[in-house]
């Protein structure tokens, strides 16, 4: 289904996120016109930059995770691709750790990963801990995305838009991170795998052969 009709779906889901804190802004501007307190300019101030701060970091993620970054076939650098993840967990309860040892990575494979750790991240409804790993392994490249925290929840259609399994018509802007990773490691001949999902964890593994590095 990699169509308009797709693409779509992801600017939806784009939008989707940017809303909240563009609206903030755009609020701020207007209380500012109006309001001469100055604790409380001040305060609305506060509140514009940290609004126009989360739509940049949401912005960079994006770019990579839905984007053409560098183009399809660029060779990226993995210290960009931990960047744009941190920022765009900044603000939330989700602490990251970061264990990837591949220096760069095809456009590809980044786009997989980060798909993976938005998915993951998804489940950690009340916080947690975020890990991700990418290593050579047996000539493939191995993605673990880790999640783990009070209360997991992975929604059915996320797991079976993973598994390349949800029907185009049951696709919405929330499912379409989990397809498009599914899609790109389809269309690498790679793989991904739900390895456990548990009340407090959840653990999802993706393999890529070397070629794609």
């Amino acid at each position: 289904m990699m169509t308009m009709d797709f693409a779509a779906l992801l600017c939806s889901r784009l939008c989707h996120d940017l809303v909240s804190p563009v609206g903030a802004i755009n609020n701020g501007l207007e209380i500012l016109q109006e309001e001469h307190d100055a604790a409380m300019r001040d305060a609305v101030v506060d509140l514009i930059e940290k609004s126009t701060r989360q739509t940049s970091n949401k912005l960079q993620f994006f770019r990579l995770a839905f984007g053409a970054a560098g183009g399809f076939s660029a060779q990226l650098d993995m210290r960009e691709s931990e960047r744009a993840l941190r920022a765009f967990l900044d603000g939330s309860r989700i602490a990251l750790e970061w264990q990837v040892n591949v220096p760069n990575a095809s456009k590809s494979l980044v786009k997989l990963l980060l798909n993976l750790a938005l998915v993951v991240s998804e489940t950690l409804i009340r916080g947690g801990a975020l890990t991700v790993r990418m290593v050579e392994k047996h000539g493939d490249i191995a993605i673990d995305i880790e999640g783990s925290g009070e209360r997991i929840i992975m929604q059915p259609a996320v797991r079976a838009a993973l598994a390349g399994t949800l029907s185009e018509q049951d696709l919405d802007p929330r499912t379409a991170p989990a397809y498009l990773a599914a899609w790109v490691a389809g269309s690498q001949a790679g793989s991904i795998k739900i390895v456990d999902i548990a009340e407090t964890s959840v653990h999802v593994s993706a393999t890529m052969p070397q070629a794609e590095r």
